[in-house]
């Protein structure tokens, strides 16, 4: 074979394969986490990339399960870590082909979008999730808060299940972004005079 012909052949092989191994993903663009009265709420963004396989299925009436996990881990020199909070938030995005319009879902609420860009803008953004009880954390201690979002699998159909084992196109997920956290007293109100 010609080598003129050989280059530029692989080369081509090269960049497609590059284009397939490239997996759309979840990446974590913001975490905030307010102080409150009675704990702290949590603030977050996301960017959400659905590749043709997800697109597909949600255009087709499988509903996508998409898991928020916040943790909450205080090391310990002389045992394990202690894990003394853990959250998860699920959200359901789903398409209704009689309305034509998709629903995000998150217990007995759910709000309606006429296109699938606007649905994962909203589903991008956590906003006011009460992740820790004052009760629940010690003033003054020091921790390390971890959070991901992840596409729940388990969630879907059975058929897709087993898809979704042998293929990469079904997996979906961020990677833990960890902080370090250092939960503060409340301040005391001062009684009137």
């Amino acid at each position: 074979m010609n080598l003129r012909l050989l280059v530029p052949l692989l080369l081509a092989l090269l960049l497609g394969w590059s284009v397939q191994v490239r997996a759309e993903n979840i990446n974590i663009t913001r975490i905030s986490l307010e102080a409150r009265d009675d704990g702290y709420a949590l603030d977050a963004d996301f960017e959400i990339e659905l590749n043709d396989r997800l697109e597909d299925a949600i255009n087709k009436g499988v509903p996508l399960y998409f898991e928020v996990e916040f943790e909450l881990t205080r090391k310990r020199w002389y045992w394990f870590d202690e894990h003394p909070v853990s959250r998860q938030l699920m959200l359901r995005l789903s398409y209704h082909a009689l309305t034509r319009q998709y629903r995000i879902s998150s217990g007995a609420l759910h709000q309606s979008f006429s296109s699938l860009s606007e649905a994962l803008r909203v589903l991008s953004r956590v906003r006011s999730w009460q992740v820790l009880e004052r009760a629940e954390v010690g003033a003054g201690t020091d921790y390390q808060a971890a959070l991901r979002m992840r596409l729940d699998v388990t969630q879907l159909p059975k058929p897709f299940q087993v898809n979704a084992l042998t293929s990469r196109e079904w997996n979906l997920a961020s990677e833990w972004r960890r902080w370090p956290l250092q939960v503060i007293a409340p301040v005391a109100e001062k009684a009137p005079q």
